[in-house]
């Protein structure tokens, strides 16, 4: 049958422009295997009508907790990006035998929901040092700082002498209320995130005196984060320490249990030095460096526990040794198990830190799983704990620079390649990176590679670099518990520790306890 000619160039361009149209490509048809992991109810209308006007009903339900919160317990993603959560979620699902995109994370469920702007005072991207002091102390400072003001520069032990750019964080707050305070973490306890709760130091690199000499700085004068977390105030007053970094705390003239040398010039093991202390206080304490001393005292919990588990960070999940590694939510559980004893309440900050290690090294499967194990910890934090008279928040200190593209499939494998090529006929991985260890120089096929798959493989990144960015994006912000609809918006990232406090009826400023309406104590 012959067309018209107009219907025969009605044809042609339709087909002209479906080519032209490479910013939205046609799909590939489903395969089977992700046609079967579809749900097919999601066809219809209705479906999704129903599922808003559940979310609709959920959302009215919602209690708009008044009171004081008596716990509060801050969980740290370091470096979970909104993209992070998004593949994360994915990957959970996909796990669980799902399409994975629908999935949710367990604080994805939290009534409240904000996001906060992570810029250091003199850096457009920040580290985890400067987002330590913001988060914790609720002031911004310079990059590679904790605890002080931004009249500190980075290096400048003089300046961080001064006890007018020192600032306090909601750790000290809670101590100040007479509440207990913990702090967990899988990086070295050391490490920037956990020390923004106690430390006060010009360098974050400044985990042990040997690390002050090498700046040419007096470890007398500065004392290192070490130090600070043993001998002063507020460190040498927590209750729970857990995460790794055992070297910061030993002689170089000894090895600890994994034959890990310590790093220390000044011959003190600062591990035998907290024994001491709690001794000679006369309360009950542990030490212990492995899972199985963990389990074994955790149904007689110490009224003082510390415990290093590596000589510096704790190994990736995927690749823990499990008899001597305790999960993050092994970790949450007897932290908040320990706290808990205190009738006036606790603060508690968890780190899951090796998302942000795993980005770094373009390790995009294992920074995916790093956050599906704070996924867990919080899940198992809200079994324990009543929203009524326990705040929990869950948020990032800084993004990272992993993406999520192409036009897969829904169901496709969130760390598979995508299924499609480029103009150059290459395949690319659903998961990439602008910059890091990854790149590859010209365009190679990258599931060619050797290891292609493995844990350790190197998702592409654009950009040749030793180690990939952060990233300046802002970064989420959930919250459950007494008045958790304050954390909603958009703010300032130093605004979060005083929204925790006028929650707990603590710390300077305003509370839901009192009516001051300006802020007193801070430099």
């Amino acid at each position: 049958m012959l067309l018209s000619p107009l219907v025969l160039i009605t044809t042609v361009l339709a087909a002209v422009a479906s080519a032209a149209d490479t910013r939205h490509p046609d799909l590939l048809p489903l395969s089977q295997h992700d046609a079967a992991a579809r749900n097919p109810a999601e066809q219809s209308a209705r479906y999704w009508v129903d599922e808003a006007q559940a979310g609709i009903k959920s959302r009215l339900q919602l209690n708009k907790i008044e009171g004081k919160a008596r716990n509060i317990v801050m969980f740290l993603g370091d470096g979970m990006s909104v993209p992070t959560l998004a593949a994360a979620r994915t990957l959970l699902g996909q796990r669980e035998g799902r399409t994975g995109e629908e999935s949710q994370l367990s604080f994805e469920a939290f009534p409240s929901v904000g996001l906060s702007k992570t810029y250091c005072v003199n850096q457009q991207i920040p580290d985890s040092a400067c987002t330590a002091t913001a988060y914790l102390c609720g002031v911004k400072g310079n990059y590679g700082t904790i605890g002080v003001t931004a009249a500190v520069p980075r290096r400048d032990c003089v300046a961080s002498l001064d006890n007018s750019t020192h600032v306090a964080s909601i750790a000290e707050w809670a101590l100040q209320d007479g509440r207990d305070v913990g702090i967990v973490t899988t990086t070295r306890i050391t490490h920037a995130s956990p020390a923004g709760a106690y430390a006060k130091v010009a360098d974050r690199n400044w985990e042990n005196d040997n690390s002050i000499v090498q700046d040419r700085q007096d470890p007398l004068l500065c004392r290192d984060i070490a130090h600070q977390l043993i001998h002063m105030y507020p460190g040498n007053q927590f209750k729970v320490i857990l995460g790794g970094g055992r070297r910061e705390f030993l002689p170089n003239t000894i090895r600890d249990e994994e034959n890990t040398r310590g790093r220390r010039t000044d011959e003190r093991n600062l591990i035998e030095e907290w024994q001491s202390l709690r001794a000679s206080q006369n309360v009950s304490y542990n030490y212990v460096w492995n899972r199985e001393q963990l389990m074994n005292i955790s149904e007689s919990l110490p009224e003082y526990l510390l415990g290093l588990f590596e000589g510096s960070h704790m190994q990736y999940h995927l690749e823990a040794d499990t008899t001597t590694e305790p999960t993050l939510t092994e970790l949450t559980e007897i932290a908040i198990r320990s706290l808990s004893r205190n009738e006036k309440g606790f603060f508690l900050f968890v780190e899951s830190g090796r998302i942000d290690h795993g980005h770094h090294d373009n390790y995009a499967h294992l920074a995916l799983d790093e956050t599906i194990q704070l996924h867990a910890a919080v899940q198992r934090a809200t079994e324990m704990l009543s929203e009524d008279d326990s705040l929990v928040v869950v948020t990032a200190d800084h993004a990272h620079v992993m993406t999520i593209n192409g036009y897969s499939p829904r169901g496709s494998s969130i760390i598979g390649r995508s299924n499609q090529q480029g103009s150059d006929g290459v395949p690319y991985m659903t998961v990439a990176y602008a910059n890091g260890p990854g790149a590859r120089g010209a365009r190679v096929d990258v599931t060619a590679d050797e290891n292609f798959g493995d844990l350790r493989w190197r998702t592409h990144a654009e950009v040749p670099r030793s180690s990939e960015t952060h990233g300046a994006d802002d970064v989420a912000v959930f919250a459950r518990g007494p008045h958790h609809a304050l954390f909603t918006g958009l703010y300032e990232q130093s605004r979060i520790p005083h929204l925790m406090a006028y929650a707990a009826c603590i710390g300077p400023g305003l509370h839901y306890c009192n009516a001051a309406t300006s802020f007193s104590g801070l430099p």
